[in-house]
Protein backbone atom coordinates (compact mmCIF):
# COMPACT_ATOMS: atom_id res chain seq x y z
CA UNK A 1 0.00 0.00 0.00
CA UNK A 2 1.46 3.57 -1.03
CA UNK A 3 2.18 5.84 2.13
CA UNK A 4 3.19 3.16 4.11
CA UNK A 5 5.74 2.81 6.49
CA UNK A 6 7.95 -0.74 7.47
CA UNK A 7 7.88 -0.79 11.64
CA UNK A 8 8.96 -4.53 11.95
CA UNK A 9 7.45 -7.92 11.75
CA UNK A 10 5.58 -9.42 13.92
CA UNK A 11 5.57 -13.32 14.20
CA UNK A 12 7.13 -13.13 10.83
CA UNK A 13 4.35 -10.82 9.07
CA UNK A 14 5.49 -7.73 8.02
CA UNK A 15 3.72 -4.72 10.11
CA UNK A 16 3.32 -0.93 8.30
CA UNK A 17 1.86 1.71 9.14
CA UNK A 18 0.37 4.62 6.79
CA UNK A 19 1.60 7.85 7.30
CA UNK A 20 -2.22 9.11 7.92
CA UNK A 21 -1.65 7.81 11.23
CA UNK A 22 0.30 10.88 12.80
CA UNK A 23 -2.83 13.28 11.07
CA UNK A 24 -4.73 11.35 13.91
CA UNK A 25 -2.33 11.50 16.93
CA UNK A 26 -2.13 15.45 15.66
CA UNK A 27 -5.83 15.18 15.88
CA UNK A 28 -6.48 13.82 19.54
CA UNK A 29 -3.73 16.70 20.81
CA UNK A 30 -5.71 18.89 19.04
CA UNK A 31 -9.33 18.11 20.96
CA UNK A 32 -7.18 17.68 23.58
CA UNK A 33 -6.03 20.94 23.81
CA UNK A 34 -9.16 22.64 22.42
CA UNK A 35 -11.42 21.06 25.32
CA UNK A 36 -8.73 22.61 27.99
CA UNK A 37 -6.56 19.22 29.11
CA UNK A 38 -3.26 20.24 30.42
CA UNK A 39 0.09 18.18 28.84
CA UNK A 40 -0.55 15.74 31.05
CA UNK A 41 -3.65 14.63 30.55
CA UNK A 42 -2.89 14.97 26.43
CA UNK A 43 0.11 12.80 27.05
CA UNK A 44 -2.25 10.16 28.39
CA UNK A 45 -4.55 10.46 25.53
CA UNK A 46 -1.96 9.95 23.07
CA UNK A 47 -0.79 6.90 24.81
CA UNK A 48 -4.33 5.71 25.14
CA UNK A 49 -4.80 5.97 21.47
CA UNK A 50 -0.98 3.96 20.73
CA UNK A 51 -2.37 1.32 23.23
CA UNK A 52 -5.58 1.28 21.22
CA UNK A 53 -3.88 0.27 17.74
CA UNK A 54 -1.66 -2.14 19.68
CA UNK A 55 -4.58 -3.99 20.55
CA UNK A 56 -5.72 -3.35 16.60
CA UNK A 57 -2.36 -5.47 15.67
CA UNK A 58 -3.17 -7.95 18.28
CA UNK A 59 -6.89 -8.01 16.87
CA UNK A 60 -5.60 -8.52 12.75
CA UNK A 61 -3.00 -10.89 14.30
CA UNK A 62 -5.77 -13.10 15.63
CA UNK A 63 -7.06 -13.40 12.52
CA UNK A 64 -3.61 -14.03 10.74
CA UNK A 65 -2.71 -16.74 12.99
CA UNK A 66 -6.12 -18.66 12.90
CA UNK A 67 -5.52 -18.27 9.09
CA UNK A 68 -1.96 -19.71 9.67
CA UNK A 69 -3.73 -23.05 11.16
CA UNK A 70 -5.38 -23.96 7.66
CA UNK A 71 -2.29 -22.87 5.54
CA UNK A 72 -2.72 -19.43 4.68
CA UNK A 73 -0.35 -16.83 4.70
CA UNK A 74 -0.52 -13.67 5.90
CA UNK A 75 1.44 -11.05 3.82
CA UNK A 76 1.29 -8.44 5.86
CA UNK A 77 -1.07 -6.09 8.63
CA UNK A 78 -1.50 -2.32 7.99
CA UNK A 79 -2.07 0.09 10.46
CA UNK A 80 -4.58 2.63 9.50
CA UNK A 81 -6.60 5.55 10.92
CA UNK A 82 -9.98 3.78 11.17
CA UNK A 83 -8.21 0.47 12.09
CA UNK A 84 -5.90 -2.56 11.11
CA UNK A 85 -5.86 -4.53 7.70
CA UNK A 86 -4.59 -7.94 7.40
CA UNK A 87 -3.79 -8.80 3.96
CA UNK A 88 -3.91 -12.81 4.13
CA UNK A 89 -2.32 -14.61 0.74
CA UNK A 90 -6.22 -15.90 0.15
CA UNK A 91 -9.74 -16.13 2.10
CA UNK A 92 -10.78 -18.99 3.38
CA UNK A 93 -13.24 -21.21 1.40
CA UNK A 94 -14.74 -23.57 3.64
CA UNK A 95 -17.50 -22.11 5.97
CA UNK A 96 -16.66 -23.78 9.16
CA UNK A 97 -12.71 -22.57 8.52
CA UNK A 98 -13.99 -19.04 7.66
CA UNK A 99 -15.77 -18.64 11.09
CA UNK A 100 -13.19 -19.55 12.82
CA UNK A 101 -10.80 -17.09 11.22
CA UNK A 102 -13.19 -14.37 11.23
CA UNK A 103 -13.93 -14.99 15.12
CA UNK A 104 -10.66 -14.93 16.35
CA UNK A 105 -10.18 -11.18 15.31
CA UNK A 106 -13.14 -10.24 18.50
CA UNK A 107 -11.89 -13.39 20.66
CA UNK A 108 -9.21 -11.35 20.94
CA UNK A 109 -11.03 -8.22 21.87
CA UNK A 110 -13.00 -10.10 24.45
CA UNK A 111 -9.86 -11.74 26.16
CA UNK A 112 -8.29 -8.54 26.32
CA UNK A 113 -11.25 -7.44 28.47
CA UNK A 114 -11.54 -9.90 30.58
CA UNK A 115 -7.78 -9.66 31.68
CA UNK A 116 -8.35 -5.92 32.15
CA UNK A 117 -11.56 -6.41 33.84
CA UNK A 118 -9.13 -8.36 36.95
CA UNK A 119 -7.38 -4.91 37.05
CA UNK A 120 -10.68 -2.74 37.40
CA UNK A 121 -14.08 -2.06 39.56
CA UNK A 122 -16.73 -1.72 37.61
CA UNK A 123 -19.18 1.44 37.80
CA UNK A 124 -22.51 0.76 39.76
CA UNK A 125 -24.74 2.61 37.09
CA UNK A 126 -24.34 4.20 33.69
CA UNK A 127 -24.21 7.47 35.62
CA UNK A 128 -21.44 6.78 36.98
CA UNK A 129 -19.82 5.10 34.07
CA UNK A 130 -20.37 8.44 32.42
CA UNK A 131 -19.05 10.35 35.81
CA UNK A 132 -15.48 7.95 34.91
CA UNK A 133 -15.52 8.04 31.17
CA UNK A 134 -16.09 12.09 31.17
CA UNK A 135 -13.29 13.87 32.34
CA UNK A 136 -10.75 11.71 29.63
CA UNK A 137 -7.97 9.48 29.50
CA UNK A 138 -6.01 9.14 33.01
CA UNK A 139 -3.78 7.10 35.01
CA UNK A 140 -7.15 6.46 37.21
CA UNK A 141 -9.42 5.34 34.51
CA UNK A 142 -6.65 4.50 32.17
CA UNK A 143 -7.92 0.45 32.31
CA UNK A 144 -11.53 0.96 32.22
CA UNK A 145 -11.19 2.98 28.94
CA UNK A 146 -9.38 -0.01 27.73
CA UNK A 147 -11.91 -2.35 28.60
CA UNK A 148 -14.60 0.16 26.96
CA UNK A 149 -12.90 -0.06 23.86
CA UNK A 150 -12.18 -3.85 23.45
CA UNK A 151 -15.86 -4.45 24.05
CA UNK A 152 -16.63 -2.03 21.75
CA UNK A 153 -14.30 -2.76 19.09
CA UNK A 154 -15.41 -6.25 19.57
CA UNK A 155 -19.11 -5.74 19.10
CA UNK A 156 -18.31 -3.26 16.04
CA UNK A 157 -16.36 -6.00 14.25
CA UNK A 158 -19.39 -8.29 14.86
CA UNK A 159 -21.69 -5.87 13.10
CA UNK A 160 -23.00 -8.48 9.99
CA UNK A 161 -21.55 -6.08 6.98
CA UNK A 162 -18.02 -6.40 4.73
CA UNK A 163 -15.93 -5.65 5.40
CA UNK A 164 -16.49 -6.47 9.96
CA UNK A 165 -15.64 -9.90 10.59
CA UNK A 166 -19.46 -9.89 11.21
CA UNK A 167 -19.83 -10.17 7.35
CA UNK A 168 -17.82 -12.59 6.48
CA UNK A 169 -19.60 -14.40 9.82
CA UNK A 170 -22.76 -13.92 8.43
CA UNK A 171 -21.42 -15.20 4.55
CA UNK A 172 -19.90 -18.66 6.32
CA UNK A 173 -23.03 -19.67 8.07
CA UNK A 174 -25.24 -18.81 4.71
CA UNK A 175 -22.53 -21.04 2.97
CA UNK A 176 -24.20 -23.79 4.62
CA UNK A 177 -27.27 -23.51 2.81
CA UNK A 178 -26.06 -21.38 -0.76
CA UNK A 179 -23.08 -21.15 -2.83
CA UNK A 180 -20.52 -19.15 -1.73
CA UNK A 181 -21.42 -16.43 -4.27
CA UNK A 182 -25.31 -16.18 -3.12
CA UNK A 183 -24.00 -16.26 0.74
CA UNK A 184 -21.67 -13.58 0.05
CA UNK A 185 -24.65 -11.42 -2.10
CA UNK A 186 -27.20 -11.72 0.57
CA UNK A 187 -24.19 -10.85 3.21
CA UNK A 188 -23.33 -7.75 1.62
CA UNK A 189 -27.06 -6.66 0.82
CA UNK A 190 -27.85 -7.17 4.22
CA UNK A 191 -24.39 -5.05 5.62
CA UNK A 192 -25.34 -2.51 2.95
CA UNK A 193 -28.78 -1.49 4.42
CA UNK A 194 -27.26 -1.97 7.49
CA UNK A 195 -24.64 0.66 6.10
CA UNK A 196 -27.48 3.42 4.87
CA UNK A 197 -28.55 3.05 8.71
CA UNK A 198 -25.22 4.53 9.53
CA UNK A 199 -25.17 7.31 7.39
CA UNK A 200 -28.35 8.28 7.92
CA UNK A 201 -27.91 8.37 11.70
CA UNK A 202 -24.23 10.35 10.53
CA UNK A 203 -26.20 13.27 9.68
CA UNK A 204 -27.88 13.72 12.61
CA UNK A 205 -25.13 12.73 15.20
CA UNK A 206 -21.53 11.39 14.77
CA UNK A 207 -20.09 12.48 10.94
CA UNK A 208 -17.95 9.80 11.14
CA UNK A 209 -20.86 7.49 10.37
CA UNK A 210 -21.37 8.62 7.07
CA UNK A 211 -17.69 7.43 5.73
CA UNK A 212 -18.06 4.57 7.62
CA UNK A 213 -21.59 3.83 5.76
CA UNK A 214 -20.30 4.58 2.79
CA UNK A 215 -16.78 2.25 3.06
CA UNK A 216 -19.03 -0.20 3.97
CA UNK A 217 -21.59 0.06 0.98
CA UNK A 218 -18.43 -0.17 -1.45
CA UNK A 219 -16.42 -2.92 0.38
CA UNK A 220 -19.71 -5.22 0.34
CA UNK A 221 -19.76 -4.52 -3.77
CA UNK A 222 -16.16 -5.23 -4.83
CA UNK A 223 -16.90 -8.73 -2.05
CA UNK A 224 -20.03 -9.50 -4.16
CA UNK A 225 -17.82 -8.76 -7.81
CA UNK A 226 -14.94 -10.91 -6.29
CA UNK A 227 -17.23 -14.28 -5.09
CA UNK A 228 -18.67 -13.78 -8.70
CA UNK A 229 -15.85 -13.72 -10.53
CA UNK A 230 -14.11 -16.91 -8.72
CA UNK A 231 -17.70 -18.43 -9.39
CA UNK A 232 -17.59 -17.89 -13.10
CA UNK A 233 -14.36 -18.91 -12.70
CA UNK A 234 -14.52 -22.37 -11.32
CA UNK A 235 -13.58 -25.16 -13.51
CA UNK A 236 -10.98 -23.41 -15.62
CA UNK A 237 -7.52 -24.05 -15.54
CA UNK A 238 -4.95 -21.58 -16.69
CA UNK A 239 -4.62 -23.22 -19.71
CA UNK A 240 -8.07 -21.39 -21.32
CA UNK A 241 -6.49 -17.87 -20.67
CA UNK A 242 -2.99 -18.35 -21.43
CA UNK A 243 -1.14 -16.26 -23.74
CA UNK A 244 0.98 -17.73 -26.44
CA UNK A 245 1.96 -14.58 -28.05
CA UNK A 246 3.88 -12.28 -25.88
CA UNK A 247 6.68 -9.54 -26.46
CA UNK A 248 10.33 -10.27 -24.81
CA UNK A 249 12.99 -8.19 -24.55
CA UNK A 250 17.07 -8.60 -24.23
CA UNK A 251 17.82 -7.29 -20.42
CA UNK A 252 20.65 -5.75 -22.29
CA UNK A 253 18.63 -3.42 -23.97
CA UNK A 254 18.25 0.05 -23.09
CA UNK A 255 14.95 1.57 -21.90
CA UNK A 256 14.22 3.11 -25.38
CA UNK A 257 13.66 0.14 -27.02
CA UNK A 258 11.32 -0.61 -24.27
CA UNK A 259 9.68 2.33 -25.16
CA UNK A 260 9.41 2.02 -28.91
CA UNK A 261 7.94 -1.35 -28.53
CA UNK A 262 5.48 0.37 -25.83
CA UNK A 263 4.27 2.96 -28.56
CA UNK A 264 4.05 0.35 -31.20
CA UNK A 265 2.03 -2.68 -29.89
CA UNK A 266 -0.82 -3.21 -27.43
CA UNK A 267 1.45 -4.72 -24.69
CA UNK A 268 1.95 -2.73 -21.35
CA UNK A 269 3.89 -5.79 -19.89
CA UNK A 270 7.08 -7.46 -20.97
CA UNK A 271 9.11 -10.34 -20.24
CA UNK A 272 12.69 -9.80 -20.12
CA UNK A 273 15.23 -11.73 -20.85
CA UNK A 274 18.65 -13.03 -20.74
CA UNK A 275 20.30 -15.58 -23.01
CA UNK A 276 16.76 -16.61 -23.89
CA UNK A 277 16.00 -17.48 -20.61
CA UNK A 278 13.55 -15.15 -18.66
CA UNK A 279 14.62 -13.55 -15.85
CA UNK A 280 11.70 -10.35 -15.07
CA UNK A 281 9.20 -8.78 -16.13
CA UNK A 282 8.97 -4.73 -16.95
CA UNK A 283 5.72 -2.69 -16.98
CA UNK A 284 4.76 0.39 -18.34
CA UNK A 285 5.37 2.38 -14.93
CA UNK A 286 8.56 0.98 -14.50
CA UNK A 287 9.75 2.32 -18.03
CA UNK A 288 8.08 5.71 -17.79
CA UNK A 289 9.99 5.71 -14.02
CA UNK A 290 13.09 4.65 -15.39
CA UNK A 291 13.31 7.52 -18.21
CA UNK A 292 12.39 9.84 -15.73
CA UNK A 293 15.33 8.66 -12.98
CA UNK A 294 17.86 7.09 -15.34
CA UNK A 295 17.47 8.17 -18.90
CA UNK A 296 16.69 6.31 -21.96
CA UNK A 297 20.08 4.79 -22.52
CA UNK A 298 19.72 2.88 -18.99
CA UNK A 299 19.96 -1.15 -19.49
CA UNK A 300 16.43 -2.97 -19.05
CA UNK A 301 17.59 -4.80 -16.09
CA UNK A 302 18.10 -1.94 -13.92
CA UNK A 303 14.16 -0.94 -14.23
CA UNK A 304 12.74 -4.69 -14.32
CA UNK A 305 10.63 -6.61 -11.77
CA UNK A 306 13.33 -9.50 -10.99
CA UNK A 307 10.19 -11.33 -8.86
CA UNK A 308 9.21 -14.22 -11.34
CA UNK A 309 5.89 -15.75 -10.56
CA UNK A 310 5.23 -19.08 -12.04
CA UNK A 311 2.10 -21.26 -12.93
CA UNK A 312 1.32 -25.00 -14.00
CA UNK A 313 -0.80 -24.66 -17.04
CA UNK A 314 -3.36 -26.96 -15.20
CA UNK A 315 -4.03 -25.27 -11.99
CA UNK A 316 -7.31 -23.82 -11.71
CA UNK A 317 -7.86 -20.23 -12.41
CA UNK A 318 -10.27 -20.13 -8.93
CA UNK A 319 -7.16 -21.02 -7.27
CA UNK A 320 -4.65 -18.13 -8.88
CA UNK A 321 -7.25 -15.26 -8.15
CA UNK A 322 -6.10 -13.83 -5.49
CA UNK A 323 -2.98 -14.40 -6.83
CA UNK A 324 -3.38 -12.71 -10.48
CA UNK A 325 -5.08 -10.19 -8.98
CA UNK A 326 -2.65 -9.28 -6.05
CA UNK A 327 -0.06 -9.10 -9.14
CA UNK A 328 -2.23 -6.71 -11.36
CA UNK A 329 1.49 -4.74 -12.99
CA UNK A 330 3.38 -8.10 -13.19
CA UNK A 331 3.43 -10.87 -16.30
CA UNK A 332 3.14 -14.65 -14.62
CA UNK A 333 4.64 -17.17 -16.35
CA UNK A 334 3.19 -20.42 -17.18
CA UNK A 335 4.50 -23.58 -17.51
CA UNK A 336 3.89 -27.07 -18.47
CA UNK A 337 6.11 -29.89 -17.27
CA UNK A 338 8.77 -27.19 -16.56
CA UNK A 339 8.80 -25.35 -19.73
CA UNK A 340 7.86 -21.47 -20.56
CA UNK A 341 4.57 -22.23 -23.30
CA UNK A 342 3.00 -18.50 -22.52
CA UNK A 343 2.14 -15.75 -20.18
CA UNK A 344 -0.98 -14.19 -17.96
CA UNK A 345 -1.41 -11.17 -16.92
CA UNK A 346 -4.73 -9.51 -15.20
CA UNK A 347 -6.10 -7.42 -17.79
CA UNK A 348 -6.21 -11.06 -19.94
CA UNK A 349 -8.21 -12.61 -16.95
CA UNK A 350 -10.39 -9.95 -16.92
CA UNK A 351 -11.46 -10.11 -20.74
CA UNK A 352 -12.15 -13.47 -20.31
CA UNK A 353 -14.22 -12.82 -17.05
CA UNK A 354 -16.48 -10.37 -19.28
CA UNK A 355 -16.81 -12.80 -22.35
CA UNK A 356 -18.11 -15.43 -19.67
CA UNK A 357 -20.03 -13.05 -17.91
CA UNK A 358 -21.75 -12.05 -21.17
CA UNK A 359 -22.23 -15.47 -22.18
CA UNK A 360 -23.86 -17.07 -19.45
CA UNK A 361 -26.73 -14.39 -19.53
Amino acid sequence: MKGTFKLGKVAGIGLFIHWTFSLLIAFIVFINYRTGYNAIQILWSVVFVLCIFVTVVMHELGHALAAKNYGIQTRDITLLPIGGLARLERLPEKPVEELIVAFAGPLVNIFLAIITGFFITLPENAEALAAQVSSGVNASNFFLHFFIVNIVLAVFNLIPAFPMDGGRVLRALLSFQFKRHVATKIAARIGQFIAIGFILIGFYSNPFLIFIGLFVIVSAQMETQHAASKFILKGFKVRDVLMKQYHSIDANEPIKTAITLLLDSQSKIFMITENNEPVGTLNRDQIIAALSEKGEDTAVRLAMNKNLIYLDVETLLEDNFELVSANKSNLMLVTENGLLIGVLDTENLLEFLLIKEVKSK
